[in-house]
């Protein structure tokens, strides 16, 4: 499954949670995960389509970036 959906599995990483985040529950709730997965493919999606306008990025391109960017925001903060 992974070579068919490549690294927009990153968004299966974070979205639950950022769901979590913005709920304060103390557990994962599956509205709030599936909205934070959704807006966040939504996003990397115009992005990638707008970041260089003439030319379209692969959508996995940009969900590795914000995947990256939010795996390393978590790690620092556990590490604090």
């Amino acid at each position: 499954m992974t070579a068919v959906a490549g690294p927009i599995v990153f968004v299966a990483l974070a979205a639950p949670q950022i769901g979590r985040l913005l709920t304060g529950a103390a557990g994962v709730a599956l509205a709030p995960a599936a909205l934070a997965g959704a807006v966040l493919l939504l996003a990397a999606d115009l992005a990638a389509q707008l970041l260089l306008a003439p030319v379209a990025l692969p959508v996995g391109v940009v969900t590795t970036v914000i995947g990256g960017c939010y795996l390393i925001g978590l790690l620092v903060r556990r590490a604090r």
